[in-house]
């Protein structure tokens, strides 16, 4: 197996070829030679004097200059001279090793699916204009889109789970309306989508960057894909289907939120091993109903994955959470048995009539001057920037926010999950447990003494910290009673002359059937370190949120 493009040390695009296959006269390849979408792939090297430059193709189509090139073709910026607009052009390339009979069958093919392709109508779908043969092979003309890659996007940072949700909607949009058409991709990853202008999202490479024809992989000599993303039943050689497109979308959710596949290893074979036997973990980084969702899609029976409905369904809950509903009632009291005050009032406001009035008015002026009000649980606006959302309802039955580059760990009791910043300088750990649920877990009674003095002692065991200096504070909570506890202690281990000191901020909040939820920040204890945890320990306390409290 040989590599054939994509990034420098980067396994995600390889040439497959067949036992006892004859070596290809390998090209030339210039760094970066991926070639990918029409206006996001990195620039290909050219001279000054390129022969192709401001060739005519098709009679219409002139060539302006490269946008990149790969192990299937080269991308071109052209000028459609007819209807005066700026186009991407295909030219394929295929392996030298090919045969002239293979090689006619390939572009046939390319050009049969070409067509179909441009027979998809959606949004979401990259418009392919045109199928022009030139020098007895076929140019796919294409619209220039201008946009980032998903691919390149990861390069920045992992997206938030609704993000994902949004750009996976879209993808499953294209696919969809690809299979209807009879059209299956086989190469859906990250650098296939295409991030464009006003929130578009554009899946390209419809059948067009392959080699694969219907009479197999041995017949055809040649076979391109991304192993990482290729479905367990591609691998196996059997005849794929809408399924293998599901498949390898289950792999770019993943990717998104985790910025890496989950089989992704070190070299071809083991990749394409970890496709057909290893189990991934749910990804930490999307729990929940996407995560489920995920893992349903990278079962290795393609008629177990869920359909098209049913992805579609769970996606569009998650990237458009429900509306809080809007009850003026609770703005000039609550009914009896129910708690005083009210989620949409101002605790200032609670007795105040009048401004209870006044601020009726002012939220019905609102609702009528907009068609619909999106309602942020976390009050999304005020969210420091970087943050992001992370749903936790399965484990914690809450919701929190946390920096979007933490690494999210789930403890093995399955009660608590920590985030943990890279540099390991703070943690945000946050458990929810209720006595008698699970014996191994240590449930003190959500009494501020009983916590001061168990810090005190040493916390867990008696061996967990040491040297302790305990502060306790009564707060609310979501309008509950909860209380604050600061603890500076030197780790119990810790046998330097001049130890580190750390600083815990917990709150603690009881709930009822002897639930409590505990959410801590670990900080050093001194410095601008101390500082920088302390700003991070409100912003999460703020945007904690616990569900039916």
């Amino acid at each position: 197996m040989t590599n054939d493009g994509g990034r420098a040390n980067d396994p995600t695009s390889y040439a497959l070829r067949p036992p006892n296959a004859p070596d290809p006269v390998a090209p030339h390849v210039p760094p970066h030679p991926q070639a990918r979408l029409p206006t996001q792939t990195r620039p290909s090297p050219q001279s000054a004097t390129d022969p192709d430059k401001g060739r005519l193709i098709g009679g219409r189509y002139r060539l302006v200059s490269r946008l990149g090139h790969g192990g299937m073709g080269t991308v071109w910026r052209a000028h459609d001279e007819v209807v005066d607009r700026d186009v991407a052009v295909k030219e394929p390339r295929l392996p030298d090793h090919l045969g002239t009979r293979e090689r006619e069958n390939v572009y046939l093919r390319m050009q049969r699916e070409a067509r179909a392709a441009a027979r998809i109508d959606h949004p979401s779908v990259v418009t392919v204009h045109d199928v022009v043969m030139e020098d007895g092979k076929p140019w796919i003309v294409m619209e220039l889109v201008r946009g980032q890659s998903l691919g390149d996007r990861l390069q920045e940072g992992t997206l938030d789970v609704r993000e994902a949700a949004r750009i996976g909607l879209a993808v499953l949009g294209a696919l969809s309306a690809a299979h209807e058409a009879g059209v299956l991709h086989r190469d859906v990853k990250p650098d296939n989508v295409l991030l464009g202008r006003g929130e578009r999202v554009v899946l390209t490479d419809f059948g067009i960057a392959q080699v694969e024809g219907e009479q197999g992989l041995t017949e055809t000599g040649a076979f391109i894909g991304s192993p990482e993303y290729i479905a367990p039943e591609r691998v196996l050689g059997q005849r794929p289907g809408p399924e293998s497109d599901l498949w390898a979308l289950g792999v770019v959710l993943y990717a998104a939120v985790e910025g890496v596949s989950p089989f992704r290893r070190s070299h071809t074979p083991a990749t394409l091993q970890a496709v057909l036997s290893a189990e991934p973990q749910m990804p930490s980084r999307g729990s929940g109903a996407f995560g489920t969702l995920v893992m349903q899609l990278l079962r290795k029976d393609p008629a177990a994955r869920p359909a098209a409905a049913e992805i579609r369904s769970v996606l569009d809950q998650v990237a458009r959470p429900p509306q809080a509903s809007f009850d003026p009632t609770r703005l000039h009291g609550a009914p009896s048995g129910e708690r005083a005050g009210s989620r949409w009032v101002p605790p200032v406001l609670h007795r105040n009539r009048r401004a209870q009035y006044g601020l009726l008015g002012g939220l019905l002026a609102l609702a009528l001057a907009v068609t619909a009000v999106v309602v942020d649980p976390f009050g999304g606006d005020d969210l420091p920037e970087g943050w992001q959302v992370r749903p936790e309802s399965e484990i914690l039955t809450a919701e929190l926010a946390v920096p979007g580059e933490y690494k999210r760990t789930q403890d093995d009791d399955g009660s608590a999950v920590e985030y943990r910043d890279p540099s390991g300088v703070f943690s945000i750990y946050v458990e929810r447990v209720q006595a008698g649920e699970d014996k191994r877990v240590e449930v003190l009674e959500p009494k501020k003494e009983i916590w001061e003095a168990w810090y005190r002692k040493g916390g867990k065991n008696g061996t967990e910290i040491k040297d302790a200096e305990v502060t306790t504070t009564d707060v609310t909570h979501q309008e509950e009673k909860a209380f604050e506890t600061t603890v500076d202690f030197t780790p119990y281990g810790d046998s330097d002359e001049d130890p580190v000191r750390f600083r815990w901020h917990e709150l603690v909040v009881p709930g009822g059937n002897k639930v409590r939820w505990r959410l801590r920040v670990q900080m050093r204890a001194e410095g601008a370190a101390r500082h920088d945890g302390e700003e991070i320990y409100a912003e999460v306390v703020k945007h904690f949120k616990i569900q039916g409290l």
